[in-house]
């Protein structure tokens, strides 16, 4: 007697009762595993974008704006500040590393990032291709971009102002050619859907505006021109080469590795009386998870509940089938089946019902997260792509078996508990 192919033919000779609980099953299960899902993703990508990195010196504004546009480049920046202010600060002996982040331009949305070779290196970036820049207006871009915009090592381009809004490109278009010296391997972070380049090229950009060349071409005066502007970027390059030694000079922020516990208290007081602020990355990165948390947590409460209703789902249809099937269940005891056999065979139902439904759940949580990565890669560039099976989601599984076992757990002892006389009596 084969108890698996017996449940399947049950649960199918009850098609409505079964796809009820399977689907209030399912989505239960798929709503939390992509819950686990983004929780473990963002979770790591917050983690690999703050590498060690402490806090962040910007212009006065929200703390958190400053993290997310500096760090993590999905928002707009709240200012520049004095490169001559930040120089006290920078300096400090509480500061142990800095990284300069000058931004204003994009090229297809994707940023132009002002900074120097410490930047990839905190991030142990490693190139696909070409080399790392070194001359203004020389650019090394991330592997997202060389994949989504086409660029290749010699190609050259011209930036639009914004931050990653093109939708004004004519009325702020920048002539300056930045040249595509290297492409960096996909990180899985911010870098990736970044244009780096030495924070003179921004400056450069900035300070001439239209007196900037246009892109070579065929007329040699044009070429001419163009190679003439940019020995006159690399002369202008060489002479603030230290982007903290030039009163005059804008950063948009930059990026501290702190030197001791109590840097953090120390740097805030000196910024007091400026137009700075010193956002602190670990307890802005626990705010935002924390939101994140807070929508998490009110969609878990719902996929619990829809659980919880799909329990009672699969046990009054396994309850109703037992009640439907008791003669049928009896005649089985008359032709051999002992009492742990019905036992094994309502059990088994609510128990397919759970693997069914667990299976869908999964396979639903990965058609959303594969819509939602779609959507953040659009948007903010991101893209959230493992869909792989994650360790709570194993728990989970015995959790949704579990449930089976619970709804099937009555109607499996009463099927026990059946008098065979009295069923094939009263028929």
């Amino acid at each position: 007697m084969n108890l698996l192919k017996i449940a399947l033919a049950n649960i199918r000779s009850k098609p409505l009762n079964a796809a009820l609980s399977l689907i209030l099953l399912s989505f239960g299960v798929g709503i939390i595993s992509l819950l686990l899902l983004l929780d473990v993703q963002l979770r790591d990508q917050f983690n690999r974008n703050i590498k060690d990195i402490d806090f962040v010196l910007a212009a006065k504004g929200s703390a958190m704006q400053s993290i997310l546009a500096n760090v993590y480049h999905v928002d707009a920046p709240t200012g520049n500040i004095k490169v001559e202010d930040a120089k006290r600060i920078i300096r400090s002996p509480m500061v142990k590393e800095y990284i300069p982040i000058a931004l204003g331009d994009n090229y297809e949305k994707y940023r132009i990032v002002g900074t120097n070779k410490k930047y990839p290196e905190h991030y142990s970036c490693m190139l696909r291709e070409g080399k790392l820049f070194e001359k203004p207006f020389e650019v090394t871009i991330g592997g997202n971009v060389a994949d989504e915009t086409g660029l290749k090592i010699g190609d050259i381009f011209t930036s639009v102002h914004g931050y990653d809004n093109a939708a004004d490109a004519e009325a702020h278009h920048h002539d300056a050619p930045f040249t595509v010296v290297g492409i960096f391997e996909q990180s899985n972070i911010a870098i990736d859907n970044l244009i780096l380049t030495p924070v003179e090229s921004v400056w450069l950009v900035h300070e001439h505006g239209n007196e900037e060349p246009a892109l070579p071409g065929d007329n040699d005066e044009h070429e001419a021109e163009s190679d003439s502007t940019h020995e006159h970027h690399e002369h202008a390059a060489a002479e603030h080469h230290d982007p903290t030694t030039d009163p005059n000079r804008e950063m948009t922020a930059y990026l501290l590795k702190k030197a001791n516990r109590g840097a953090f208290g120390m740097l805030s007081r000196q910024v007091e009386d400026t137009n700075m602020q010193l956002a602190n990355v670990a307890v802005e990165n626990s705010r935002l998870l924390n939101n994140f948390g807070m929508g998490f947590e009110t969609m878990r409460i719902i996929a619990i509940l829809i659980m919880l209703i799909s329990f009672l789902s699969v046990f009054i249809s396994l309850y109703n089938s037992l009640k439907e099937r008791k003669y049928e269940l009896a005649l089985m005891r008359t032709m051999g089946g002992s009492r742990n056999t019905l036992f094994r065979l309502i059990l088994g139902e609510g128990l397919l019902l759970s693997i069914i439904g667990f299976v869908i759940g999964i396979a639903l949580s990965r058609i959303a997260m594969l819509i939602l990565s779609s959507v953040m890669k659009e948007n903010f560039k991101y893209s959230f792509d493992q869909l792989g099976i994650i360790g709570p989601e194993f728990i989970m599984l015995g959790i949704t078996l579990l449930v089976g076992i619970l709804a099937s757990m009555l109607p499996a002892v009463r099927a026990f508990k059946m008098d065979i006389s009295k069923t094939l009596t009263n028929g």
